[in-house]
């Protein structure tokens, strides 16, 4: 079709156009009609040029038939917050992209009509060009975020593109548009926003960060930070401040460099935030008892109520750890600097001062804001091989270990004495390579040097506690709470399957289940039982309100000695300063009335870090294992489910998931209280802490899911038809608890682990 052509008189199509694309804004056919004094039935031709203009695709005719440049934002649209600068400026993209190419910029300038925005925020603006692909915008509100998204790998999948998600959990893949990519490319982990469902298909997403390369060696740990959301970058004002602090001089504080302080901590720490010494008290009325010092790094120092470093350190509640790296709470320059108890410098410290006598029982107790100076920084190994007089080395310095593991020793007897709970839950690590890639996974060494520190910090997180409650000042303390009865019922009905009897009239005390663990140690039952003892716990938390520490036989219990990485620790420094008038940072009103709110958030940030490093390893090891599929291992019964068996593979520390389809065919009922699984046809059980042999079909590090197959193993028992009286297996209703059904087969096949 020929261009259409203006009557004589008027403007070419090339000004109309030229007017159009210069534009800051849409315009309409009112407004070009004034611009060119076009009156009358002029405006009729204007109308159908401007129609085939669009038709063309020389301009698009958005909302009330508003014309302008292809690809040209709307006057009003929705906007994401990418980026805020130093000054408040903020960094926009149109939700409502969908073209190939990359999105104008828009930003949006400070003003203090300016409704407050933060990163990933939603906002109504509108929008005035600056230039081609250049945009000004003003917010006119903000809006609420839908709050769904996914994180996951793009791939790439005929013509279109899917984001398969890191969550095992989820059902099935995300679309992606092609406008809807932000730069993304097949093969890299991304995090995208859910879109409004339509109203058939897959969901689809709008990617709105790319983490990386999915096969880089530190992709593991990105999944892990952006799946749970963990704040990893630092404003720069946290930054800037933490850079710019100085040193302590000594001014009022009390002078303890001339105390031999150590620290002690695993040969791959960077930051060292506690110190500890110990001698004989030389006092005739204290015969065998010692003097302890556990002197800690003066993070209030540095770190003050309401300014940026405090807002962030609240916000992260915690650090967290990851094979190959550490979200910290406190950037570096604090964290690995002026807060790291590194050795022959001069450090900010609040220390406390502990006697304990013969008996491992502290007698007194005294807090100190002091300057100290550690004389070495020692691995838990190098201190442990002086104990044990196996070191060649001269690392340790003399006369440093015997009153330690002195002190250790009256402290370990006093812990058992008042009956701790004795957990033997092995642990495992893995050990990365030069290439970021696992090189093994092994056992973690559990030696005395390890629980001589817990056992100083244990006494010292006492001291505090005793310390605010004494003076009548707020406290963060860490509370565990009595077991849940049902919970100890439900574990007391597995340990009858055993015939293991478990006493649990009257009070329950940890020494209860000291004498279970007893019991079972050395036995195949030992782990299994270990864990469901665990199980059975309250989960520990931090709270205003003292209700007591069960799991460690203590009444009163504070966080005093990590400041650095928990933020509960600076909350009880800060209280500590205040309740010795050692100087105006302490706590203030303000905290404390927040105390509560406080709580409840510290607590959720520790589980939120506790689950990121826990589907890290899950990934990690998910990894490793990939270059094993076919391998057979043996594997120990850790739970029973309508899904399947849970199986703990020996060695590798991996969990998995052997299905029902994968069992020998059968129906399967499930006794849940006793943790135990029986064939209707075949009498073959299985229960929990039982060792089968598996193999691995597949294991996939995007989801941290490991498949097995079953090879062998169970316990052979009497079909359901043949059971006299003396059968084995749950019947329904029976008292052991329901018993649900499930179909075995062994030849069937099941979907990869998601």
């Amino acid at each position: 079709m020929a261009p259409r052509k203006m009557p004589p008189g008027l403007p070419s199509r090339e000004a109309i156009l030229e007017f159009i694309r210069d534009s800051p804004t849409p315009v309409g056919r009112r407004e070009i009609a004034r611009a060119f004094n076009i009156k009358g039935a002029d405006r009729i031709p204007l109308k159908a040029m401007l129609k085939d203009l669009a038709v063309e695709g020389q301009i698009d005719l958005g909302r009330h038939r508003r014309a302008a440049a292809p690809g040209t934002l709307p006057e009003v649209t929705v906007v994401a917050i990418t980026a805020i600068d130093d000054d408040g400026n903020a960094s926009a993209r149109p939700l409502t992209w969908r073209e190939e190419n990359a999105p104008p910029a828009i930003t949006i300038p400070l003003s203090s009509r300016t409704p407050s925005v933060g990163i990933g925020d939603r906002a109504l603006v509108k929008l005035e060009r600056t230039d081609k692909d250049q945009y000004r915008g003003r917010i006119m509100r903000r809006l609420e975020s839908s709050g769904e998204r996914v994180v996951g790998q793009l791939r790439k999948e005929g013509k279109g593109y899917r984001i398969v998600s890191s969550d095992r959990r989820a059902r099935s893949d995300y679309v992606v548009e092609p406008g809807d990519l932000s730069e993304a490319k097949p093969g890299e982990l991304v995090v995208a926003e859910i879109l409004p469902r339509g109203r058939m298909g897959l969901q689809h997403v709008r990617i709105t960060e790319v983490l990386g390369d999915a096969n880089a060696p530190r992709a593991v740990s990105l999944i892990a930070i952006a799946e749970h959301e963990i704040p990893a970058v630092f404003p720069d004002a946290c930054t800037v401040q933490a850079e710019t602090s100085k040193p302590v001089t000594l001014g009022k504080r009390t002078d303890l460099r001339n105390i031999p302080f150590v620290t002690i901590d695993g040969s791959d720490a960077r930051d060292f935030d506690d110190a500890v010494h110990a001698e004989v008290d030389t006092d005739p009325k204290n015969k065998g008892g010692y003097r302890i010092l556990v002197a800690i790094a003066d993070v209030a120092h540095y770190v003050r109520p309401g300014d940026a470093l405090d807002t962030e350190a609240r916000k992260r509640g915690n650090s967290v750890y990851f094979p190959d790296r550490v979200v910290p709470m406190l950037p570096e320059a604090l964290s690995n600097g002026l807060c790291s108890l590194r050795p022959n410098e001069d450090r900010a410290c609040l220390a406390v001062e502990m006697v304990i006598d013969s008996r491992g029982h502290k007698m007194s107790h005294k807090f100190m804001r002091g300057l100290m100076r550690s004389t070495a920084r020692l691995t838990y190994e190098q201190v442990q091989a002086e104990a044990d007089g196996t070191t060649d080395t001269d690392v340790v310095p003399d006369g440093i270990t015997a009153p330690l593991y002195g002190a250790f020793r009256l402290l370990l007897a006093a812990r058992e004495k008042r009956g701790a709970l004795d957990l033997n839950l092995p642990e495992r690590k893995v050990v990365l390579g030069d290439d970021g890639k696992i090189a093994s996974i092994e056992p973690r060494e559990r030696l005395d040097s390890h629980q001589l520190i817990e056992e100083f910090m244990v006494l010292a997180n006492v001291a505090a506690a005793e310390t605010l409650e004494a003076k009548k000042r707020p406290c963060m303390y860490r509370v565990h709470e009595t077991p849940d009865p049902e919970k100890v019922a439900a574990l007391t009905e597995f340990l009858k399957g055993l015939e293991i009897p478990f006493g649990t009239s009257g009070v329950i005390r940890p020494q209860t289940f000291n004498e279970l663990l007893a019991k079972v140690r050395g036995e195949v039952h030992e782990t299994a039982v270990n864990e469901l003892v665990l199980r059975s716990q309250s989960q520990a938390v931090y709270s205003p309100e003292n209700l007591g520490h069960f799991g460690l036989g203590l009444r009163r219990y504070a966080h005093f000695t990590s400041p650095i990485r928990r933020y509960s620790d600076l909350l009880v420094h800060r209280a500590l300063i205040d309740a010795h008038g050692f100087g105006k940072d302490g706590l203030g009103d303000i905290e404390a009335e927040s105390f509560f709110e406080t709580a409840a958030h510290i607590s959720m940030t520790e589980r939120r870090a506790a689950a990121a490093e826990r589907t890290a390893i899950a990934r990690y090891v998910a990894a490793f294992l990939s270059e094993q599929i076919g391998n057979t291992f043996e594997a120990r019964v850790s739970g029973i489910a309508s899904a399947g068996m849970f199986m703990a593979l020996a060695g590798v520390g991996a969990d998995g998931l052997l299905p029902m389809k994968r069992l020998p065919n059968d129906f399967y009922d499930i006794d849940e209280h006793r943790h135990s699984l029986y064939g209707r046809a075949t009498g073959l059980s299985f229960k929990i802490g039982e060792t089968l042999v598996v193999k691995l079909v597949d294991a996939d590090p995007l989801t941290g899911g490991v498949l097995l197959d079953y090879v062998s193993g169970g316990t052979p028992g009497v079909p359901a038809g043949r059971r006299g009286a003396g059968r084995q297996g749950p019947k329904r209703n029976q008292r052991s608890g329901p018993a649900k059904r499930h179909r075995g087969n062994a030849k069937g096949r099941a979907k990869k682990p998601r």
